[in-house]
C-alpha cells in the first residue's frame, strides 16, 4: 500500500489527501504509466471509501441526483 492507511488519518488529513488526489487525477489519467494509474486508482478508492465510512449520511445536493438532473434538463427546454 502507498501512503498512510486512511483509517489512521484524522479528518483534516483525510480531506487534504482527498483534495490532492482529486487535483492530480487528470494528469495521472492522461500522462502516467499504467502502473501509476493503477496505484492512483487504488489510493483514491481507499481514501474515498474511508470518507464514505466516516460520513454515511453526508449531504446530497439535489442537482447531483438523477431526479435533480432530469428536473434541470426539463427546465432548460
Amino acid at each position: 500500500m502507498n501512503g498512510v492507511d486512511p483509517g489512521r488519518l484524522d479528518d483534516q488529513q483525510l480531506m487534504k489527501e482527498l483534495e490532492t488526489i482529486h487535483r492530480t487525477r487528470h494528469d495521472t489519467l492522461l500522462h502516467a504509466s499504467n502502473d501509476a494509474l493503477r496505484a492512483h486508482n487504488d489510493r483514491m478508492a481507499q481514501l474515498e471509501g474511508e470518507y464514505l465510512r466516516r460520513h454515511p449520511r453526508r449531504p446530497i445536493a439535489t442537482g447531483r441526483t438523477r431526479e435533480g438532473a432530469r428536473e434541470r434538463d426539463c427546465a432548460q427546454e
